[in-house]
């Protein structure tokens, strides 16, 4: 099970050497690398561990506003660092929320996997850009309180990392996300008139469910079905009876 960091796919990015000397010179350096691990701490930004290649090394407190997407059309005529680097855009504007707890887990969502993506960060502006992955919050524990929110319909956030076509990398939820697909999607599209998800739903303790723990058959019947199912058969009897009478 895991908890605190989780692999994510080995995405290839350009490193501001600034981040690496914990922000201590302003020198405009960079240094190609490797994701390998993000780290989830409540209250905290998201920490992706990198290998960093031109050192064999790995840094693993590094947040979003560190990296820049690689792009094999925007690098120097040196190969040190991409040619092209906006500065607009700031942690706030590539993640909305912090680690909703200590346990996190990396998907790829096919689906959503060559979708165009649009998003909209916290400076008001639209970006379009390209899904990678998504990260979530659990709470991993159960003989621990849960002292966080990932598990809460109202509070709960997903952390879909999108590669913007700025060269930078955010993770944004789902309602600051519109992703589209030339076959799937409406030509126009509406504007989400949607509320926050607030109800806990629980479809065992149904009305008139019963218990099974005396039940031992495979296909099994609850005693309100059984009752039913006998009302049906004496109903069914009763008509072939009346219309078959000899």
């Amino acid at each position: 099970m895991s908890t605190l960091l989780c692999n994510v796919p080995p995405v290839k990015v350009w490193v501001h050497k600034h981040a690496l000397r914990d922000y201590t010179d302003q020198q405009d350096e960079w240094t190609p690398g490797y994701w390998v691990t993000v780290k989830s701490l409540p209250g905290r930004a998201l920490y992706f561990e990198t290998y960093l290649t031109e050192y064999g090394a790995t840094y693993d407190k590094l947040t979003l506003d560190a990296f820049r997407s690689f792009d094999p059309d925007n690098i120097s005529e040196d190969g040190a660092s991409p040619k092209e680097v906006l500065f607009d855009m700031h942690i706030e504007d590539l993640q909305f929320w912090n680690g909703f707890d200590y346990g996190i887990t990396c998907i790829e969502k096919n689906l959503l996997s060559n979708m165009e993506v649009e998003v909209r960060p916290r400076n008001g502006k639209s970006y379009s850009g390209k899904y990678l992955f998504t990260l979530d919050n659990y709470h991993a524990h159960r003989n621990e309180p849960d002292l966080y929110f990932s598990e809460m319909p109202d509070e709960h956030k997903s952390h879909n990392i999108i590669e913007l076509e700025n060269g930078y990398i955010g993770a944004y939820p789902n309602n600051r996300c519109r992703m589209t697909d030339p076959s799937l999607s409406y030509a126009k599209l509406k504007t989400p008139d949607f509320k926050v998800a607030t109800r806990y739903i629980d479809v065992e303790y149904a009305p008139n469910w019963g218990r099974l723990g005396e039940n031992d058959s495979y296909f099994w019947k609850t005693p309100e079905e059984t009752d039913a199912f006998e009302h049906i058969e004496s109903v069914q009897t009763n008509k072939e009876e009346q219309e078959n009478p000899f």
